[in-house]
């Protein structure tokens, strides 16, 4: 399994891609991977090439882009330039978003989300292997002119956040896996990892990366720490996809699925992913300062000792 810090830009910086640059080293330093979100600051392919030429041989991932603010052919187009510019050490995290983002913020109909994703990958995977593509869908169509393959480039893997039923059947049978966030242990266990892994065996395909994403910190005092992670988190029990899946977890909202505690405990909560069939980690560390600290530098001890 392979572990690493999700980080996002804190806008306290004078340049959010110094900022990136830096919290880059500090993972590289301990042997951890980084991965970025696509929010509403900064891009983050953009920044990730940055990053990598910055930060030579870390392994970086988006978690994740939306794929209907960009076209398959950019999307492909950006992915293969981060390739090669980091020496390929891009894992490509692609998503739908929410319908009150898309509909609410682009002004682009969310009307028919599986259908866009099934035609987004039928364009984007063909363009990331081979360069060309040949496709009319009902709402996406590319015709390449040309082979889209930079010099230096290789194909990246394609996790797709995949949460409902009919998501992972897309992400199991057409991609390399996927990224959550906020989904427990228990729902990963149930739900996530065997739909999946069914649909993936279906395909002929490897078994799929599950990349799993929480909030973690280690602390001497969990419940000031879940009540942190609510009120920083909060916002995520109203969007109904993560509603959907707090529900099969039977948690309140996302404070209940954050990993905290003493050391001792966050460890074992990590590895019980671990066994689950977590095969990589993208957490985002909160806390103050000295248990940022602490949960650094246990996910440093336990990437060092073999977990990763």
């Amino acid at each position: 399994m392979r572990i690493g810090i999700h980080v996002g830009v804190s806008g306290r910086s004078d340049n959010a891609v110094g900022e990136l640059v830096d919290a880059a080293r500090a993972a590289h330093e301990a042997g951890l991977d980084f991965w970025v979100p696509q929010l509403s600051d900064i891009d983050a392919l953009t920044a990730l090439a940055v990053v990598g030429r910055e930060v030579p041989g870390l392994r970086l991932g988006t978690a994740v882009v939306p794929t209907y603010p960009r076209h398959p052919m950019v999307m492909a187009m950006q992915a293969l330039t981060v390739q090669a510019a980091t020496q390929g050490n891009l894992t490509l995290g692609i998503g739908l978003s929410h319908k009150v983002v898309i509909e609410g913020a682009y002004g682009i109909s969310f009307d028919k989300p599986v259908r866009h994703m099934r035609e987004y990958l039928n364009i984007l995977m063909p363009l990331l292997h081979d360069g060309r593509a040949d496709v009319t869908g009902e709402e996406l169509s590319a015709h390449t002119f040309s082979p889209m393959k930079p010099a230096g480039a290789t194909p990246p893997p394609v996790v797709v956040a995949a949460l409902g039923s009919q998501m992972l059947e897309l992400a199991g049978s057409m991609t390399d896996g996927t990224a959550l966030w906020m989904v427990g242990p228990k729902t990963i266990e149930s739900h996530i990892v065997p739909k999946i892994t069914a649909a993936a065996e279906r395909a002929g395909r490897p078994r799929p990366q599950v990349v799993v994403g929480l909030p973690v910190s280690v602390t001497d005092d969990p419940d000031a720490a879940r009540a942190k992670a609510a009120q920083a988190f909060g916002f995520y029990n109203n969007l109904p996809s993560y509603r959907a899946m707090l529900d099969i977890e039977g948690a309140e909202g996302p404070a209940d699925v954050a990993i905290v505690g003493d050391e001792s405990t966050v460890r074992s909560q990590l590895l019980r992913l671990v066994d689950i069939g977590a095969t990589s980690l993208s957490l985002p560390l909160f806390g103050d300062s000295a248990e940022r600290e602490a949960t650094m530098n246990l996910l440093s001890e336990l990437a060092e000792g073999g977990a990763a």
